[in-house]
């Protein structure tokens, strides 16, 4: 199994910016692909974004197109969200999880596909 742990989540204004981190450990070379996904109150989990350990290859939900970027560090098994001209409706739970990897894109948007999850960092965008 990965375990993964998010950081960097914390309360910003409207059009401020933040930048999320999630470490691994364990299996890291077992992980084909680190998602993020978000959960707000009251809403079902909804994928963010997501990178692909071979390749880095990028996917982004059309809500954060061009405002957040995915990356990674695989020396620091370190995967970061920058999220930038954040808007009150950014406001969740973020998770970090791992998972296998395909070339559909599709399938990195669909949370079945991931098996290990971190424990969540709250970020609250205030208007």
């Amino acid at each position: 199994q990965v375990q993964l742990v998010e950081s960097g989540g914390g309360l910003v204004q409207a059009g401020g910016s933040l930048r999320l981190s999630c470490t691994a450990s364990g299996r890291t070379l077992s992980s084909g692909a680190v998602g993020w996904f978000r959960q707000a109150p009251g809403s079902e989990r909804e994928f963010v974004a997501a990178i692909r350990r071979i390749g880095s290859v990028t996917y982004y939900a059309d809500s954060v197109l061009g405002r957040f970027t995915v990356s990674r560090d695989n020396a620091k098994n370190t995967v970061n969200l920058q999220m930038n001209s954040l808007k009150p409706e950014d406001t969740a739970v973020y998770y970090c999880a791992s998972g296998g990897t395909s070339f559909s894109m599709d399938y990195h948007r669909n949370a079945m596909n991931y098996d290990s999850w971190g424990q969540g960092t709250q970020v609250t965008v205030s208007s």
